[in-house]
């Protein structure tokens, strides 16, 4: 069983309630194109996380981390625009970023440990 505290297991939760967020914007708000953004980055994430596990190489690890942060980066973005152009409440946005955000930052800390492992 994972344990919660994981990035693996917060990104396949975050994953789970971006799918139903984008069900909701294409159904109750009809919003089809940042729907569509946000459901790609913000699956992405945990995909890339996934994809990691079965690294051939450090090197590879790695790119597969920086690219599942770059997800996240981006899923704040459309996060922040779909709140500011009130197709999410700020109730919404602040669950959802709040979560988004924890991720990044344990990415980042992961990526830094891994960066200074590079060190010669």
């Amino acid at each position: 069983m994972e344990k919660e505290n994981t990035v693996k297991y917060k990104s396949k939760k975050f994953a789970v309630r971006i799918v139903n967020l984008y069900k909701y914007l294409c159904d109750e708000k009809k919003e089809y194109v940042m729907s569509k953004q946000i459901l790609r980055s913000g699956t992405s994430i945990g995909a890339n996380i996934a994809e990691s596990e079965c690294a051939i190489s450090r090197k590879d690890f790695a790119s597969k981390l920086y690219i599942a942060l770059k997800e996240c980066n981006e899923t704040g973005f459309w996060l922040e625009l779909l709140r500011d152009t009130n197709y999410i409440t700020q109730e919404q946005f602040r669950s959802l970023y709040d979560d988004c955000d924890e991720m990044r930052r344990m990415m980042s800390a992961s990526t830094r440990t891994l960066n200074a492992g590079d060190i010669d």
